[in-house]
């Protein structure tokens, strides 16, 4: 679809999860490919081959191992991008803030509204010691996925020492949330976006439910939202267009970063109306869909890509 354009998209966490994917999807649609993250020499036996199968796309591309977040980073970055761009008369067309970089920590110790344990009389009934029921269904819960039994298992564990500071969440929306503005203010003024432009953040469902240890993160999304209608009202003049993806639960590395993931995990099974989680490709299909020419009157707008998890009941 963008074969002869000579169009960029640039990947802000592009290393793994909804970034890798939708780079290999623009990259199968032959658009260029400039991927900016931050991983350790270890993780890099895991990247090179993905980027090496980009690569194979026929694409032109450039990938920079650095702190995103830093003006130091981001300047190496459009530096060395607008010096070939300006060679090759390229042109941004697709900017992807994909940066999980958030504090996952508690606010108060946890307080439980009643101290009853469901396998209290059953146990008694059964005459069965119920740390033998709860060991065995733990066990069957995380070894073959029967999400029914996350209501009996092991409850997940949160660090109850250490507690989240101002300085915790000042980071963590900067990071996740309004240095979605800082990157494309940036591109702007380098004059590299395209005539016809798309800004494409991600947000969550904890952008308006309360999860434990995601209050840093929800605060950064709603930030990102917040950004991103400001950056496709006062930016749209100039052909840019700002939305937000807010995919389902997804098996991701940062999902596995957050207190209790796998009981979220069974939660969005058993509810989502399809029955199964969301997919980095299913996300990266939609950065692919709203890169088009065909989306270019979709601006402001969060755009939910769960398979209806979001509206269904209990």
């Amino acid at each position: 679809m963008f074969e002869n354009k000579n169009y960029w998209a640039i990947i802000l966490g592009g290393s793994s999860g909804f970034g890798l994917a939708s780079a290999k999807r623009l990259a199968k649609a032959k658009m260029n490919i400039c991927i900016v993250h931050r991983d350790r020499k270890g993780a890099m036996a895991r990247i090179e081959p993905e980027f090496q199968e980009i690569q194979k796309e026929g694409i032109d591309f450039k990938a920079y191992n650095l702190d995103a977040l830093s003006e130091e980073g981001r300047k190496t970055v459009l530096d060395d991008l607008q010096e070939h761009l300006t060679k090759t008369n390229g042109k941004v067309r697709t900017l992807l803030h994909s940066i999980a970089f958030g504090n996952l920590k508690l606010l108060v110790p946890i307080k439980k509204h009643r101290n009853y344990d469901p396998l209290e009389k059953l146990a008694k009934q059964l005459n069965i010691d119920k740390e033998k029921i709860r060991e065995e269904a733990t066990k069957i819960f995380l070894e073959d996925q029967i999400d029914e039994l996350m209501y009996i298992a092991k409850e997940p564990e949160y660090n109850q020492e250490f507690f989240l500071t101002d300085e915790d969440i000042a980071n963590t929306i900067y990071a996740m949330g309004t240095s979605l503005y800082t990157w494309t203010k940036d591109i702007f003024n380098r004059k590299l976006f395209a005539n016809d432009a798309r800004v494409l953040g991600l947000t969550s469902e904890g952008n308006e439910v309360a999860w434990r240890g995601y209050a840093a993160v929800s605060a950064a999304k709603v930030a990102l939202e917040s950004m991103s209608r400001a950056i496709a009202f006062e930016m749209g003049p100039y052909g840019i267009r700002s939305n937000i993806l807010q995919p389902g639960v997804t098996d991701t590395p940062a999902l596995r970063l957050i207190p209790g993931s796998t009981h979220m995990s069974a939660h969005s099974r058993l509810r989502n109306p399809l029955g199964r989680l969301t997919t980095p490709e299913d996300v990266a299909n939609v950065v692919y869909l709203m890169s088009l020419d065909e989306s270019a009157w979709i601006n402001g707008a969060i755009i939910r890509v769960d398979g209806g998890e979001r509206i269904a009941g209990s």
